[in-house]
């Protein structure tokens, strides 16, 4: 094998890895890839942290009308906003009722029966609705915006929301005197206007790294220190039948009523994880019960097998 059709090769395996990485800047496909998930409805997950939508994003449609006109046509515009970006995409659909038309950096969606996309990466999209030729009843929208880094990947510097609207039927509603006023949104203004200034935002992000390492620290000492716990007792069981003889007898007179109330209690905190478990208590607060329990099954083994242990002259002549 040549040198050149080696280098070829690789250069065409690293193209075909690389690809499902970058965004897709020229409008995004209809489903999802190995599933039917359809994106308008199911969001732009691959973008974002968590692939789950963000508020930071505003999505925007204006000209949308309260009620339809049967073959009216309506001028619709879609926006973006965030406070540190200004460009993404979208995908609009109305489920096939009326009849969108494309304007300028938009396209059809291959596949979709009539849903509309950005053809590149932009704001403010315009086209053009034809609500239904009759009623067919309320129509209703989905529109999915995706806001962008402009790093190229689809990576969680990336923000997508969803927005979902209906068109009333025919003299269902009035009508607007102007529907080029009306502007459907989704979003959280406050994160758009509410600006802060640098060193609010360290801040926040100072606390954060803190509280998470606060939380994770907890978590790892809290629940290591429970494992060495119940090593040491396990460790203290097999020393004490390996060179110890085994668990000193206990009278029956003793181990009946001890074996009740050891059982009462653990019976209790049965009952109690069980319900830190269903009610999602916090951690911590389920892991000193679930502890608590082990230390009472602890106790009632404990009980039976002192009073199964043979007796012993402790004292010998």
């Amino acid at each position: 094998m040549s040198r050149r059709f080696t280098l070829l090769l690789v250069a065409t395996l690293a193209l075909m890895l690389a690809a499902p990485a970058f965004g897709n800047s020229q409008g995004p496909p209809w489903t999802r890839d190995g599933s039917d998930a359809i994106l308008v409805e199911e969001g732009c997950t691959c973008h974002g942290a968590g692939g789950s939508p963000s508020n930071e994003v505003i999505l925007s449609i204006s000209g949308v009308p309260r009620v339809y006109e049967a073959g009216q046509t309506y001028n619709f515009t879609v926006s973006l906003a965030h406070t540190a970006y200004n460009a993404g995409g979208y995908m609009i659909w109305d489920y096939g009722d009326g009849n969108f038309t494309p304007g300028d950096g938009s396209k059809y969606v291959p596949s979709s029966g009539g849903a509309l996309s950005h053809d590149n990466v932009g704001n403010d999209w315009e086209m053009v609705w034809a609500a239904p030729e009759s009623d067919v009843g309320d129509v209703h929208f989905s529109l999915a915006g995706n806001i962008v880094d402009g790093s190229g990947a689809p990576d969680a510097g990336d923000h997508w929301t969803l927005l979902s609207f209906t068109v009333s039927a025919p003299d269902t509603a009035t009508p607007d005197a102007d529907e080029s006023l009306r502007t459907i949104s989704v979003g959280d203004y406050e994160a758009l206007f509410g600006q802060k200034s640098p060193e609010e935002l360290e801040a926040e992000r100072q606390a954060e790294v803190a509280s998470g390492y606060l939380e994770q620290g907890n978590l790892y000492f809290w629940t290591t220190l429970s494992i060495l716990i119940v090593a040491a007792v396990i460790q203290g069981e097999f020393y004490e039948r390996r060179f110890g003889g085994g668990p000193p007898h206990l009278d029956m007179t003793l181990a009946i009523p001890q074996g009740i109330r050891r059982g009462a209690i653990t019976l209790g905190l049965a009952i109690g994880f069980g319900w830190a478990i269903d009610t999602a208590l916090p951690w911590g607060y389920t892991l000193v019960i679930g502890m608590c329990l082990l230390w009472g099954i602890f106790g009632v083994y404990r009980t039976v097998v002192q009073a199964r242990a043979d007796p012993q002259d402790m004292d010998l002549v």
